[in-house]
């Protein structure tokens, strides 16, 4: 493949990336690649898949939500980052970034989101309905996680768990006094946080298994099988989805597909093959 660095201007900072070229031109199509929280277009599944996919001929556009990396700077030492992020910024970070896909000549392309970015995915379909395809990636379930939280329920030591009661009270305090900004050490991941970010987290995720009742593009959901099914929840999303929906869960795979890129990279690469062109 060849790679094209880019950079797509929005209000703010820009969003830095990579777009990916099949060898042989034309290419039959654009994939839009969404990162994981707090991470990046240069790791996970952004930097094994584009290979795989660029060798069935699409071109693929990895690249940086304002909230990547937990926290970074761009050009001042303000600092930026995942952080800071809003759930309304990421789904805005993901329209600028399939405008400008379709400046490049792909306005539909099939999107494919790992993590928080599956979450992310599925929204952004709905709000894109021509979406001919979604892969999601170990997508967790979204949605208001405020009551989950304060019932235990999560696990896995995420978001603050038995401190959220206390930390979610600093946080309103926070931003009730004008100071939404500052940052808050979080315990668990991801580890520093905004009082308003954490706020906006914890009632403003799509809701992923809402979401599948509208959704009738072809969706094909992995899943590790290190995974905890009822936070990565594929079964229950191929039961609620309004069209097909296709279940890969992957051996001795973890949410972060160490050592598993090519597994990962053979289901999604094999269901694509199967899909109308």
């Amino acid at each position: 493949m060849r790679t094209e660095l880019i950079s797509i201007q929005t209000e703010t900072e820009p969003l830095d990336g990579a777009l990916h070229w099949p060898d042989e031109l034309p290419a039959r199509g654009g994939i839009l690649l969404f990162h994981g929280n707090v991470m990046n277009f240069y790791s996970g599944m952004l930097r094994f898949l584009p290979p795989a996919l660029t060798s069935l001929g699409f071109a693929c556009l990895a690249f940086n939500r304002r909230s990547h990396d937990i926290l970074g700077t761009h050009d001042s030492r303000a600092a930026v980052g995942g952080a800071f992020q809003l759930v309304a910024r990421d789904i805005e970070d993901n329209r600028i970034a399939a405008a400008w896909l379709a400046r490049q000549g792909f306005p539909n392309p099939i999107v494919i989101g790992h993590s928080n970015g599956g979450v992310l995915a599925t929204q952004h379909v709905l709000d894109h309905p021509t979406t001919p395809a979604l892969v999601l990636l170990s997508a967790h379930r979204g949605g208001k996680i405020d009551a989950a939280l304060g019932a235990g329920t999560r696990g896995s030591g995420m978001m603050t768990e038995d401190k959220h009661v206390s930390f979610k009270a600093e946080a309103r305090r926070l931003v009730d006094e004008g100071r939404g900004h500052t940052l808050m050490i979080m315990p668990g991941w991801w580890h520093v946080v905004t009082a308003e970010t954490y706020l906006d987290r914890l009632v403003n995720m799509p809701d992923v298994i809402a979401n599948a009742s509208r959704i009738t593009c072809p969706v094909l959901y992995v899943r590790g099988d290190k995974e905890v099914p009822s936070q990565y929840p594929a079964e229950e999303f191929k039961a609620a989805a309004a069209g097909r929906c296709d279940i890969e869960i992957i051996p001795d795979c973890d949410h972060y597909y160490r050592g598993s890129d090519e597994p990962v990279s053979n289901a999604v690469v094999n269901w694509l093959k199967k899909l109308p062109s």
